[in-house]
């Protein structure tokens, strides 16, 4: 009886367990960000990515992502822009250390096996909705997650009145291990 019960109390916690921990990680991950200059395509990346991410494929309601990079990291390979973006009229990053991503709910997959990411996005002092398609792919034990967003830069005070576009499209290829 005591097997019986024990067994009982196993199998329904690997049914009912499935969600799984990943720390998502700089090596093999890429937050890259692009935008126009006058008129010419700039691009550039983050690191010092930090985080968790709780992750069902089977059951996208019970996943949750939080995870940041390091404002300071930004790098367009080029020493003085970079330092210029830096500053308080750009990520202030000396205020402001990091950009962080947070869900609220995921959905999916789609038939086209894309997830739904709704959750805040925070640049400086603000913070806005944001929602975007994302795939996620089985690396063995890990994780890569795929997606792309647009937002408007003066929506988080970047920039200024700068040359740049307002629009900045931001695309994640993130690589999460389990713990």
């Amino acid at each position: 009886m005591k097997f019986f019960f024990a067994t009982l109390v196993a199998f329904t916690t690997v049914f009912t367990a499935f969600a799984q921990e990943y720390k998502p990680t700089d090596q093999g991950s890429t937050i890259q960000f692009e935008i126009k200059n006058f008129g010419f395509n700039s691009k550039g990346v983050f690191s010092g990515l930090e985080g968790k991410i709780v992750w069902d494929p089977k059951d996208a309601g019970k996943a949750s992502f939080d995870v940041s990079v390091a404002t300071a990291s930004v790098n367009t390979d080029n020493n003085m822009r970079d330092e210029h973006l830096r500053k308080d009229t750009y990520f202030d990053a000396e205020k402001y250390p990091r950009i962080r991503l947070v869900s609220s709910g995921v959905s999916g997959p789609d038939k086209s096996g894309h997830y739904t990411f709704n959750g805040k996005l925070t640049i400086k002092s603000t913070t806005k909705d944001i929602s975007f398609p994302f795939i996620a792919t089985a690396m063995g034990d890990d994780y890569i997650f795929n997606g792309s967003f647009t937002i408007n830069r003066r929506d988080f005070d970047v920039g200024g009145g700068s040359t740049l576009s307002n629009s900045l499209t931001v695309t994640l290829t993130v690589l999460a291990k389990k713990q």
